[in-house]
């Protein structure tokens, strides 16, 4: 055998810069990642990378999206949004990923794959998922009753039920919207102070406090008669998961929803635009948003996604944070596909997604029709965010961090620029950015230099 000495003499030029570089990419490429995982506390495991931060921009520039970066940037520019991710699954493979305008505009920070955005009630598919995941670990059933002396919640505080048929209100009824909770008086996730002096507590009102006021109120109808779009009802459903599981609602989510399905950047968002997670972008609203009293009764007037909304109160029902990247993988484990494992069985998912007769919502979705259109809307004052699976399978998700004067219509518009991006592609890249594990210090597949001089 040649010594090492000898094989060194036979290596060319080029091949020695090539090893240099190699060596110099794979240190920069370890250091940037350690550093990365640790400003977001995340423990350094290489099977734990999250697939938003291993991909770049970069990566979705091409000839082929050319139209489709022009068409995004100028509905930005039309609609005064600063910011918005983007991410689509092609056979559950993810093509495209990629950030416009700003994450910062006062620090001038591109958007890129990696930045948390506020998914609003996209959430509430996170909390139906996890909700039919304790179904299936036998932890409950959808027809359980919630409250009542027998039901899931029957501490104390919640057996102060003024209306008899609050007790007849049972899981289903609370996914599906039909619990007999409306917004008729106001939505009361929103109305912190004012709950907080009807309950003689000081503010703001917690969830539980919430929850209880409600209870201590008529319902506006029958359960399971009707249907009412109620952020309250998942709120109740976030009480339930910790309820049946003995964990804390996120811990559980992340533990058997969320890291399973290689998802490892999702958390619940905070209220306040200093308490944001370190790759969390700005919220921005209209120029003619009007300032209000802040959500904990100090009396300061701020802007709604800064402080004059409770967020954190919102919890299952829209208060998580996600890049576009890691919500493609969420929707991936659960689209019912073969391709990749889901996290729920194909018969839940079924029954998530089952059309459902007109005035009653879907599991989990805000609609779902029998072509195979699912669709997720979410909306809050500095965020829209809007997924849709099409009857092609073709999936994709957009984020924004900008208010519009459209409110809640806007996934509206959002809709309809993806259908124009849509046509403007002929042909998605063929690359699965999935399993794209740049940041991974794996380039080297040597045992050593003698290996690599051999295979030269």
């Amino acid at each position: 055998m040649r010594s090492l000495k000898d094989k060194l003499w036979r290596m060319t030029v080029k091949q020695i810069i090539i090893l240099i570089l190699t060596l110099v990419v794979v240190l920069l490429d370890t250091h940037t990642s350690s550093s990365k995982r640790e400003e977001l506390h995340i423990p350094y495991d290489s099977k734990l990378d999250p697939v938003s931060h291993r991909i770049s921009n970069e990566l979705s520039s091409s000839e082929a999206t050319k139209n489709a970066d022009y068409k995004i940037n100028k509905f930005l520019e039309y609609w005064h949004i600063n910011g918005a991710s983007i991410a689509l699954v092609k056979d559950q493979k993810l093509v495209f990923a990629k950030g416009y305008g700003y994450a910062d505009v006062e620090k001038k920070v591109k958007v890129e794959p990696d930045h948390l955005f506020r998914i609003a009630s996209v959430s509430k598919l996170i909390t139906a998922t996890a909700i039919m995941k304790l179904q299936e670990e036998g932890k409950l059933h959808l027809s359980d009753k919630v409250f009542g002396e027998n039901g899931i919640l029957n501490s104390e505080n919640y057996l102060n039920i003024r209306d008899k048929r609050a007790r007849e209100i049972n899981v289903e009824h609370l996914l599906r919207h039909t619990a007999g909770f409306t917004s008729r008086y106001g939505d009361q996730m929103f109305l912190p102070i004012t709950i907080a002096e009807k309950m003689n507590v000081p503010a703001p009102a917690s969830a539980e406090t919430i929850i209880e006021f409600a209870l201590s109120r008529r319902l506006h109808f029958t359960p399971g008669s009707r249907g009412s779009y109620s952020n309250l009802g998942y709120v109740v459903l976030e009480k339930v998961v910790e309820a049946v599981s003995g964990k804390d609602y996120e811990s559980y989510v992340q533990e058997h929803i969320l890291h399973p399905a290689g998802i490892f950047d999702m958390h619940l968002g905070k209220n306040l635009r200093e308490d944001k997670l370190p790759n969390e972008v700005n919220y921005y609203e209209q120029s003619n948003a009007m300032l209000i009293p802040a959500f904990d009764g100090s009396g300061e007037k701020v802007y709604r996604s800064n402080g004059g909304n409770n967020i954190e109160a919102l919890g299952g029902a829209g208060a998580w944070v996600a890049s576009a990247a890691e919500l493609m993988k969420f929707y991936v484990a659960i689209d019912g596909k073969d391709k990749q494992a889901d996290i729920l069985s194909k018969e839940s998912i079924a029954y998530m997604t089952k059309p459902s007769r007109r005035g009653f919502s879907p599991i989990g979705w805000k609609g779902t029709r029998s072509n195979g259109t699912w669709w997720r809307t979410g909306t809050l004052a500095g965020t829209s965010a809007l997924m849709k699976q099409n009857p092609d399978g073709t999936t994709w998700v957009i984020i924004t961090n900008t208010s519009s004067w459209r409110g809640s219509d806007f996934p509206s518009e959002l809709n309809k620029l993806m259908a124009r991006v849509m046509r403007s592609v002929k042909k998605w890249p063929e690359m699965d950015l999935f399993n794209y594990f740049e940041a991974q210090p794996t380039m080297l597949v040597f045992d050593d230099i003698s290996d690599f001089i051999d295979r030269s």
